[in-house]
């Protein structure tokens, strides 16, 4: 397993929407009270759309509470590796990359879009007993 996790997009809202389950949010709160890791792919998804201003406040700041890894060469390349191998959707491949330069886990809900990337460790805060 990674050495710590990278969090993506349907994770991030479904806890600040307190839509996992409680085992899943009980293993979701150190992760998310210490300095959260995220893609600058979940920068953007987070924050490209128009929501209401007191959700948007919201979702902002947790960005800038978070450490947001931006596109390097290793990333880069390791995103063509993984879109060479895997029919997998661009933003999909790059969070992968990121999770895997950086020896990370990936927090998802997606698991069927990441499960036969290698070398990406994988979790499911839903699927948390």
């Amino acid at each position: 397993m990674g050495t710590g996790y990278l969090i993506d997009t349907n994770v991030i809202i479904g806890y600040l929407d307190g839509k996992i389950e409680n085992n899943g949010m009980v293993f979701m709160h150190p992760i998310i009270d210490n300095i959260p890791n995220i893609s600058v792919i979940n920068k953007i998804e987070i924050l490209r759309f128009n929501p209401p201003d007191s959700n948007y406040k919201t979702l902002l700041g947790f960005v800038e509470s978070s450490k947001i890894f931006s596109l390097t060469e290793d990333i880069v390349e390791r995103t063509i590796s993984i879109c060479r191998v895997n029919k997998i959707k661009l933003p999909d491949a790059i969070i992968a990359a990121t999770a895997i330069t950086n020896n990370l886990t990936l927090i998802t809900r997606n698991t069927s879009d990441f499960k036969k990337i290698a070398n990406l460790e994988v979790l499911n805060p839903w699927d948390i007993s």
